[in-house]
């Protein structure tokens, strides 16, 4: 906590205040310093401990820069490869019914093929 910056906070006629992004970051750095409560960085600030929670979650969620303080410790992260999706596997035939006909194809004819023999099919009295 020995590093002191100058921080602005904006207030409104209404008494509401405006936290600038940078400032909402580096009071929740000063919450992830060993043995520092998220209670004690709130009351520092006059603010309530939900409302630095809430930014607590922002950062969490990369919306938040929160940026490097002396003492603060993150928790490193593990990055894992997506994993495949799982897919159907192809059908081997296709079965086209028209009537009382039923035709098994190879699942490697083309569509423009398939597509003539349906119109020959149709076609027949």
């Amino acid at each position: 906590m020995a590093d002191i910056v100058r921080m602005e906070v904006l207030t409104s006629p209404s008494g509401k205040r405006n936290w600038p992004d940078e400032v909402k970051g580096r009071i929740v750095a000063e919450t992830l310093v060993p043995g520092v409560t998220v209670n004690e960085v709130a009351t520092r600030y006059d603010m309530q401990p939900n409302h630095l929670s809430a930014w607590r979650r922002l950062a969490r969620d990369g919306k938040l820069v929160v940026p490097d303080l002396a003492g603060a410790e993150f928790v490193p992260i593990l990055l894992e490869a997506p994993k495949p999706e799982a897919r159907e596997p192809y059908p081997s035939s296709i079965e086209i019914t028209i009537g009382e006909v039923t035709l098994t194809l190879p699942a490697e004819v083309q569509a423009t093929r398939i597509a003539e023999i349906i119109r020959a099919l149709n076609a027949a009295p």
